[in-house]
């Protein structure tokens, strides 16, 4: 007999879908509907929609569940908790990266050369929550990289967006900076390079750059 999928796994594909854009902003979450789709009773699928809601991933709209709408004020509060979180896991993460995690990082920067103006959007945004992702572990402090992946997970769906094609070089100029920034063991060249990207980032989604 096939195994039914629990809620946390139910959670993990409604946030995929979420971060994707596979479920539009403020589209409407039927729960019969989920439930036919996964299989599973309505029980697990609330379950999973409370989880998303704690996330702010989804909020309540009288009697339905709704996905978050993308909005200025929301990227606002976003990227202040950025700034103050992500330059210190970013100088952690300089201070206490192994010589073994030193050689995996260089090879994330030699990867980073594989992207083309064929590169889709979604590539090169999932690759770079894979670079962040892979700094914030080596800070060390597991706490602080879960809030801060959540915080950037809901920057990708920004990032995503956005209707016109992400120009790699660009988009990946301040990554390769940070990375030799912590190669070098510069601490104010890291804070000075993730206040910069950060900023950058909010300009290149807002086309304000």
């Amino acid at each position: 007999m096939e195994m039914q999928m629990d809620p946390g796994q139910i959670y993990s594909a409604l946030r995929k879908k979420i971060i994707h854009l596979e479920l539009s902003p403020e589209s409407v979450l039927n729960l019969s509907d989920l439930a036919k789709e996964f299989g599973v009773s309505r029980t697990p699928i609330k379950e999973a929609l409370i989880s998303l809601q704690a996330e702010e991933w989804i909020k309540r709209h009288g009697s339905h569940f709704i996905v978050t709408p993308l909005s200025l004020e929301r990227i606002r509060e976003i990227t202040e908790i950025r700034m103050v979180m992500e330059v210190q896991a970013n100088i952690w993460a300089m201070e206490r990266i192994s010589p073994q995690e030193m050689n995996e990082l260089i090879r994330i920067r030699e990867k980073i050369g594989t992207f083309s103006e064929s590169s889709s959007n979604q590539s090169i945004v999932d690759f770079d929550f894979t670079i962040h992702h892979f700094i914030f572990k080596v800070a060390k402090n597991l706490h602080l990289a879960k809030i801060l992946e959540r915080i950037l997970s809901h920057y990708l769906r920004f990032w995503l967006s956005i209707p016109r094609q992400i120009d790699h070089k660009v988009f990946f100029t301040e990554s390769l900076e940070l990375i030799d920034a912590i190669r070098c063991k510069d601490g104010d060249l890291v804070r000075e390079n993730t206040t910069r990207h950060i900023r950058n980032s909010v300009a290149q989604i807002m086309g304000t750059s």
